[in-house]
């Protein structure tokens, strides 16, 4: 374990010293990772290896990282706007091509993985319908994309896995259990209860902690660096109180961070204002910003690189093992058209251009969301064949997605993007 643990410490100081080389050179912290974590998986036992993946330990990290980013994603758009500035395509996004992704996703798996159960099917497609832009982070934010394609795949990319964690948790109750026979009313009426208490748990202290902290800060009672630990307290709060009330903590932590920023954003929008019609009033000591999200972030990059080591880990013993060529076509099915379909679907009669909708359907790489789901169901799901191939799918989709997407989704952009002289020309 020692060697591994050196291997995965030079790979992230290498990657943080050489952060801007890399990048230039398209190789994200994803790459890097992942490569890392391939070699330190000859550094352990082939039991070790695979207990590592398989632990109670492994779970309950994964468990409170998937909470965390729930809230990292909802907290995403600024000025309290819950669906950023324009919501159309974010909800066709959201409301259309999400179900239907799953659906698809479900529909090939019964075509290529029959003896698998639409229960486990669907648990699989919501580990690879969700986009995570973690191994192409610069997209979101590259000029040569229209404002809107970026917008709607920032805010997609935030909460598509709040939103799937719901029926992720209602296939896992269905598929985890086959000593007991479980219909699919038995787990809805497991799932929505369970649900509920998670959103009334997150809206709860989203709103009442994101109100104390704006009360903390007016009355100068916080400093910056303790307003950071309470944003990063803030979720790991949030998964305990909805755990330990019999409640989802998954669907809490993303419910919370809704809450949590627009009350925040809409607070710090007012007392900005307030400060520049009142100079003297002494508002205008009172300093919200995108820095009390700081820690948070930064603490969630760096979890998020342990997940990519991982993956490379899991990539070595899912090789040795040896893939099947059904598992291959489903990954790729995922990464393509159970995508790109359902994106063209959802936007027709819509303001995008063709090549807009193009560029919303094929930049949607895989991720930090992907891996953990696929964790939790490795963890969950009955040890064997079924457990097996959702290692299998979730290494596959996000190894893949963090070659092809990471070093090709800029260049993609660039290559499709709808540049001025051009549109004016014609």
């Amino acid at each position: 374990m020692i060697p591994a643990l050196i291997i995965l410490g030079v790979a992230v100081a290498a990657r943080s010293l050489l952060a801007e080389w890399l990048d230039r050179m398209l190789l994200g912290a994803p790459v890097v990772m992942v490569l890392a974590g391939a070699v330190a998986a000859f550094a352990l036992p082939g039991d070790a290896l695979a207990l590592t993946l398989d632990t109670e330990l492994a779970q309950r990290f994964a468990e409170i990282l998937l909470a965390v980013l729930l809230f990292v994603g909802a907290t995403a758009l600024r000025g309290g706007r819950l669906w950023g500035p324009a919501p159309g395509p974010v909800l066709r996004l959201l409301a259309v091509a999400l179900p239907l992704g799953l659906a698809a996703a479900t529909g090939v798996g019964l075509l290529l993985l029959p003896a698998l159960g639409w229960p486990a099917l669907l648990v699989l497609a919501c580990v690879v319908v969700p986009i995570d832009f973690a191994a192409a982070e610069g997209v979101v934010h590259d000029r040569s994309l229209s404002h809107r394609v970026r917008t709607a795949l920032n805010v997609e990319s935030g909460y598509n896995d709040g939103i799937v964690s719901p029926v992720f948790l209602f296939a896992l109750i269905l598929a985890g259990d086959r000593t007991a026979e479980r219909t699919p009313g038995d787990a809805l009426g497991t799932a929505i209860p369970f649900s509920l208490v998670g959103i009334g748990v997150g809206l709860a202290l989203g709103f009442l902690l994101g109100w104390l902290l704006d009360r903390g800060s007016r009355v100068q009672a916080t400093t910056e660096a303790s307003r950071r630990v309470f944003v990063l307290v803030a979720p790991v709060l949030t998964y305990g109180v909805a755990v330990a009330l019999g409640g989802s903590g998954f669907v809490a932590s993303f419910v919370a961070g809704v809450a949590f920023r627009y009350v925040h954003g809409v607070l710090a929008a007012r007392r900005a204002r307030r400060a520049r019609e009142r100079p003297s009033s002494g508002v205008g000591e009172y300093r919200l910003a995108a820095g009390d999200y700081l820690l948070l972030t930064e603490v969630t990059a760096l979890m998020t690189m342990l997940m990519w080591f991982v993956v490379g880990l899991g990539a070595v013993v899912t090789f040795a093992e040896g893939v099947s060529w059904r598992a291959i076509v489903y990954t790729l099915a995922a990464l393509t058209v159970v995508r790109l379909v359902p994106v063209l679907l959802a936007f027709v009669g819509s303001r995008f251009t063709r090549r807009e909708r193009l560029l919303v359907g094929l930049l949607g790489p895989r991720g930090t969301s992907s891996i953990v789901f696929g964790l939790l169901a490795v963890n969950t799901l009955p040890t064997g064949p079924v457990a097996d191939l959702a290692l299998t799918v979730t290494v596959l989709c996000v190894l893949v997605s963090a070659l092809v997407h990471g070093p090709g989704a800029p260049l993609l952009a660039r290559a499709m993007a709808v540049r001025p002289r051009a549109r004016a020309a014609s």
